[in-house]
């Protein structure tokens, strides 16, 4: 039970990452934040060895971006002393942000980053050196590919603990694509999925999708938020049915699933691109068990009355306890939790720099 575990927080921030402890009691922060004044875009927990190591994509804005772990929690962070993902010279490209760490399902060293400019790279060593997936790289559709608000950024990966060959991988704004055959070769996988913003809402690719979730019991079963659009595949992305409706808003960044209860999944609707405030102006996670068929508004305990906090698309997230945790930040710089699925919710903190995203794992 979750009062028997120890489970990690990482928050990262616009200016550091914080740390949140809690064993059988009491939520417990590291004293400052670390990587002061870098921009801290994402994290990963990687248990799957007998040591956590845990993985972030830090940006200074002095010396750039860069790839740190730890292997004690995070209370010391080793950099490599060459730049753990780069662009290679031949590509003309430099690196602009580490946008997503995601240890492979099926691999026990493999850790996969992506990339703006969007881009798709592989490390075998935990995450110390990483490569460049060069057939997405160079895939014929990239010169057609255009960046989103926040710029062209492969920022979801997606793997299988039954297949090591299948990733899915999303980039805004270009869309889903796959590959099943190790990365060798990719396609387009956006059937179903609107673009409203373009002459042809249903292209091949051009989708701005701003997160992919999978579903727990069902490893066909991905959740989706779009710009403009929450849908769910059955077939590994293939193609997409929407199931938006029921909540009070389709514009959204973020979706995460429950770690162990299929067809359960959690979004966060913002008001519209125009207008990037909480749905109606309330703070509200919603929760749908039954695969999209329905939603419910879990708001208890959360702030009540007229609210602009947005959550970003890495900044919602589960753990693996049991009861299974939910937390989310936002731009106001609150962070909020909940210990039993989504039922009520604590704030564990207020006033931290914009909330750019979230991780949690049980890590004793």
């Amino acid at each position: 039970m979750i009062g028997m575990t120890e489970v990690l927080l990482a928050v990262g921030t616009r200016k550091g990452l914080f740390i949140g402890r809690r064993g059988g009691g009491a939520w417990e922060f590291d004293e400052s934040p670390y990587f002061n004044a870098q921009a801290i875009y994402s994290v990963a927990i990687d248990t799957r060895g007998a040591r956590p190591r845990l993985l972030a994509g830090g940006d200074s804005a002095h010396w750039g971006p860069s790839v740190f772990h730890s292997d004690d929690l995070g209370r010391t962070w080793t950099e490599p002393a060459r730049p753990a993902v780069r662009f290679p010279e031949d590509t003309g490209a430099s690196l602009e942000r580490v946008w997503q760490l995601h240890p492979a399902a099926a691999e026990p060293d493999v850790v996969y980053a992506g990339t703006e400019p969007a881009a798709l790279y592989r490390s075998q060593d935990r995450g110390e050196s990483f490569e460049l997936v060069r057939p997405l790289w160079e895939h014929p559709t990239r010169t057609r590919w255009v960046p989103g608000g926040g710029g062209e950024g492969l920022h979801t990966v997606v793997t299988y603990a039954r297949d090591p060959q299948a990733v899915t991988v999303a980039v805004s704004t270009a869309g889903v694509f796959r590959t099943t055959d190790g990365g060798a070769s990719w396609a387009p996988s956006n059937s179903g999925v609107s673009a409203v913003f373009l002459p042809d809402p249903n292209p091949d690719f051009g989708q701005c999708v701003h997160k992919i979730a999978k579903d727990a019991g069902d490893p066909d079963r991905l959740y989706l938020q779009n710009h403009w659009g929450v849908y769910r595949s059955d077939d590994a992305g293939a193609h997409w049915t929407d199931i938006g409706a029921g909540l009070p808003s389709t514009f959204g960044f973020a979706v995460a699933a429950h770690p162990s209860r299929g067809g359960t999944a959690y979004v966060f609707p913002i008001n519209a691109d125009t207008d990037r405030v909480p749905a109606g102006r309330r703070c509200r996670v919603f929760r749908t068990t039954d695969a999209g068929r329905s939603w419910e508004p879990l708001s208890s305990g959360l702030p009540e009355g007229d609210h602009y906090g947005t959550v970003l698309r890495d900044a919602l997230c589960t753990d693996d306890a049991d009861p299974a945790g939910v937390y989310f930040g936002n731009r106001n710089g609150e962070l909020f939790a909940s210990a039993n699925g989504g039922d009520s919710w604590q704030q564990l903190a207020a006033h931290l720099p914009d909330v750019l995203c979230v991780r949690a794992a049980v890590t004793g």
